[in-house]
């Protein structure tokens, strides 16, 4: 009987976090623009997002991004000054209040935006900042964040992002701090005519710009943090399906290349509902039924981004040092697995939850899958 791996995971669980945070503390020296980045200070706590708009256009030959995002939030504190974050890298063309531009210094990657008068506590406003640049290009995506430039197998361009480690502010400028995740969220992306763009949530308009660009207007409906939005171009087939869950009709929605799409059908259909059913059977259920379940082909190997989730292959259908699974032949996809996952542990749970309830729950889950695993064994010794 394996068993030992439950406990063992929860000693480590208990005991891993305070020795690492003990260890970064030693080897990594911070700097001020670390602190800026890092610290929810009084002028980025002194209001709540509450919706974004982010507008933004690629140009792949050029690697170069312009746009804007518009911030609209709520003021906590009576302020007259507030930080935003965006890398120094990407230019700050103008920032616009009701209308007109008003001042603004950088430090680093931080952005200080000074507002002609004070806004009152409890007072909604906005104000949109408009950026262009070359961002940050990895080509060891999701690890080093920034965006991937890339072709696929016929020569296309395949362009994606991923900005967990790095922060959402490597690509759009944004109240980079997980404990302020938007309300909901327009995403508007235009690429060049005849590719696509996939981004989280729905897919609400599609545009002909007459520029030899096309938008693609994405809206999310339930909150998501900075990193999790994601930008995935490339000449995408589409096909869907419907899982009936916990919470109704789930969309499951799939982008892949052409040339991937008979394996990833297979694939999915193997993995992706029965996946559902015993997540939901544990967890409870799929936490963004508004915004669907994607999985969207991407030129690195994975990400759990919010109803949009980065897949980069393991479509072998197969061999056991790519798939895992059980000695009776069944393989399930470790991606799917793994990446499904973060949609309840991670997206759906705030960094504003305390610590202790974070591991409390994590601890009851595992405590669950520990007895369950006992009592599999215990059927298993009384059918021989």
């Amino acid at each position: 009987m394996k068993l030992s791996f439950y406990p063992l995971f929860i000693v480590l669980l208990i005991n891993l976090p305070s020795k690492v945070q003990a260890q970064l503390l030693v080897e990594k020296q911070f700097t001020h623009a670390d602190t800026l980045r890092g610290t929810l200070s009084p002028l980025r706590s002194c209001y709540d997002i509450n919706f974004y708009h982010l507008d933004v256009k690629f140009n792949i030959d050029q690697r170069y991004i312009s746009g804007s995002n518009e911030f609209r939030f709520t003021a906590v504190e009576t302020f007259d000054n507030l930080q935003f974050d965006l890398f120094e890298n990407l230019h700050i063309d103008k920032i616009l209040f009701h209308g007109k531009p008003i001042n603004f210094i950088r430090e680093g990657n931080a952005v200080f935006v000074k507002f002609p008068d004070s806004i009152k506590k409890g007072n909604k406003d906005a104000f949109t900042v408009y950026y262009s640049g070359n961002p940050i290009v990895t080509e060891k995506a999701p690890r080093f964040g920034g965006v991937v430039f890339s072709i696929d197998s016929l020569g296309s361009p395949l362009v994606a992002t991923a900005c967990e480690a790095s922060g959402a502010s490597i690509w759009w400028p944004n109240k980079d701090h997980l404990s302020d995740e938007v309300d909901s969220m327009l995403i508007s992306v235009s690429v060049p005519n005849g590719l696509k763009n996939v981004s989280n949530g729905r897919l609400r308009k599609v545009v002909d710009l007459k520029n030899g660009y096309t938008r693609f207007d994405w809206f999310v409906s339930n909150p998501i943090n900075n990193y999790n939005v994601a930008v995935n171009i490339g000449k995408y087939t589409h096909f869907y399906d419907v899982y009936k869950g916990k919470d109704g009709k789930l969309t499951l929605d799939y982008w892949m290349l052409p040339y991937n799409v008979k394996k990833a059908k297979l694939q999915f259909e193997r993995n992706v509902k029965p996946m559902l059913i015993a997540y939901e059977y544990w967890f409870g259920p799929y936490p963004f039924y508004k915004d669907g379940y994607k999985l969207v082909e991407t030129p690195y190997p994975a990400m759990e981004h919010q109803s949009a989730i980065s897949y980069g292959g393991y479509m072998k259908n197969g061999p056991p040092n790519e798939l895992i699974g059980d000695t009776s032949g069944i393989k399930w996809d470790f991606i799917i697995l793994h990446e499904s996952a973060h949609e309840w542990f991670g997206n759906s749970i705030s960094a504003k939850i305390s610590p202790i309830y974070g591991y409390m729950k994590l601890l009851l889950v595992m405590q669950n899958l520990y007895l369950s695993n006992i009592n599999t064994e215990r059927e298993k010794v009384r059918n021989i």
